[in-house]
């Protein structure tokens, strides 16, 4: 099947364990409150609050597992809205983005980078790049049919890893824009 699901990747941040520690306590542990579709990632129960130089985000959920950087991904209209300017990069291509303050139940942290629009991308494993004719890093169009926004959308990266399910990640805007619902499919087209 060449088709794979679109999910909506809602705004979100990744903690180093240090970071967690800071924000919740010493020997604080992630609470998986569901699994994500990408083996192994999951959403928590810890939730902590983004401050920009214009606002605050409150209530914005920590994935798990730790990572070796802390991270934060939000959308376009989120990042201006708190006043950072955005920058669209790969997850964990954080050099030369914006930073924040984060704050939890028991600290804060300031961030000097890590604040990012992810860039949209297919998570595939090395069978699902065969079978599709893609690259890791390769750069395509999918074609993304809604009942009232059909879109095609460019500049999505494949993403190419056996630890990967197939699936493709847009943020908030994108799915608003083009009217994206569940189980919502998409497809590589050739232009």
């Amino acid at each position: 099947m060449s088709k794979f699901i679109v999910e909506t990747s809602a705004r979100h941040i990744h903690v180093t364990e240090a970071d967690l520690a800071l924000l919740f306590g010493e020997g604080a542990k992630l609470t998986k409150k569901k699994d994500l579709s990408q083996p192994g990632q999951f959403a928590c129960e810890e939730r902590v609050t983004i401050v920009g130089p214009k606002k605050d985000l409150a209530g914005v959920s920590i994935l798990g597992p730790c990572r070796p950087a802390t991270q934060v991904e939000l959308s376009a209209t989120d990042a201006r809205s708190i006043g950072l300017q955005i920058a669209i990069k790969e997850s964990g291509d954080i050099a030369g983005t914006p930073g924040c303050k984060i704050v939890g139940p028991c600290g804060e942290i300031e961030i000097k980078e890590g604040v990012i629009v992810a860039k949209r991308h297919i998570h595939l494993t090395p069978e699902d790049a065969v079978e599709l004719n893609v690259k890791d890093k390769e750069i395509v169009w999918v074609k993304v049919e809604t009942p009232d926004r059909t879109a095609i959308l460019g500049d999505v990266v494949c993403r190419v890893s056996p630890k990967f399910a197939r699936a493709m990640h847009i943020d908030t805007d994108e799915a608003n824009a083009i009217a994206s619902g569940r189980d919502q499919m998409g497809e590589i087209v050739k232009l």
